[in-house]
Order: structure tokens, then sequence, then C-alpha cells
């Protein structure tokens, strides 16, 4: 008994396998990041150059335009044409307020952006390069139509008291009415006053 020592056991951990699952999961987010298309939307500002006068910056308010205003609560107002009216009506988020007043309004692009979806529904392909041919000459149709000269043009005014929310339910009620061509301006005091006569009435 006095000579028998006991034998120690060296714990080992094999992380072999470990660097295969980091190897594949790198190359999965890899793959998926380079497959992954960025979702954007093209959102026309005012310009700012000092070059431009007044009566060419609100040169599309006064002509084919919608503008609207986002107040606070989800409230919007708009009125149509010359910003010097007094024009000004309420309006709601949804289809029987904001989107039922620009799909009147932009009626016959709605027309066409319906006729084209019939036409390329007929154009279905099994072959993925005459498919993806395909759905790029739909994008560009539909991109003509949403700026053609038939769609009115959108001065979108958030007010200080408006949520980023407010504005991007806004912008998709733009891509729903097939509306191509729209701004974001300031909201001044003069649209505040015109808000506050109204509620007034």
């Amino acid at each position: 008994m006095a000579g028998s020592k006991q034998k120690k056991m060296n714990a080992r951990v094999d992380f072999t396998p470990m660097v295969d699952m980091i190897m594949l999961l790198v190359t999965f987010f890899m793959l998926c990041t380079t497959l992954m298309k960025p979702q954007t939307m093209e959102i026309v500002m005012p310009s700012d150059k000092e070059d431009i006068d007044d009566k060419s910056r609100s040169q599309v308010a006064e002509s084919k335009a919608i503008t609207i205003m986002i107040a606070e609560d989800r409230k919007l107002y708009f009125f149509k044409g010359n910003a010097a009216e007094d024009n000004l009506e309420a309006t709601e988020y949804g289809k029987d307020g904001v989107r039922a007043m620009l799909m009147e309004a932009n009626a016959t692009a709605q027309e066409k952006v319906a006729e084209l979806k019939a036409k390329f529904a007929t154009q279905q392909s099994s072959d993925p390069k005459k498919a993806l041919e395909a759905k790029e000459q739909y994008k560009k149709e539909l991109s003509e139509i949403r700026n053609s000269e038939d769609t009115p043009s959108v001065i979108i005014k958030p007010s200080d008291k408006a949520t980023y929310k407010d504005l991007i339910d806004l912008l998709d009620e733009m891509q729903i009415c097939s509306i191509g061509k729209y701004v974001i301006d300031k909201f001044t005091p003069q649209d505040q006053a015109k808000i506050d006569r109204l509620n007034k009435k």
C-alpha cells in the first residue's frame, strides 16, 4: 500500500467539431447576406439650392398637386391645387380615408396598373432567366406609370408632433395608390394656422 499511487486523468475537450460548426455558420451567413436585397423606398426631397427662388420651389404646388399634412394623434389634412385657397379638408388613415382620396385622384394610373398586371400575369415562365426579364420589364413599366403626367404630385408635410410611424404609413399609401411623384416638405406655421381655422369651424 505504501508504494501505490493514484493515477491522474487528464480532461481533454476536442474542439475539432466546433471548428467545423463555426465554418458552416460563417458560410451560411455569408450566403444569406449576399442573396438578400435591401428593401428601399425612393423619396424625393425638396431642393435646398440657393439659386432656386420661391416661385420655382412652389411650382409643383400650384399645378396638379395634393398637399397632405400630418398633425398630432394621426390626424391628416389635405388640399388640392393652390395653397392660397382655403380648401383644406380633414381625413384619416385607411381605405376609406386618405387611400380613397388618392385612388380617386389617381384613377387613370390605377387603370393602367391593372392592365399591366393582367398583361404580365399571362407571361409566367418556368425559365428563371425569362422570369427575371419579365419581372424587370414589369418594374420598368410600373415605374413609368407611377411617374407619368397622369399621376398627381403629392407634397407630404409632417408636423413636429407627428410620429415616424405616421410618415411611414403615409408613404405606404403612396405605393398602394401607384403614386411615384411625392416629396417631403417642411410643416410651416401657416400650415398650422390653416388647421386651426378648420377646427374652429
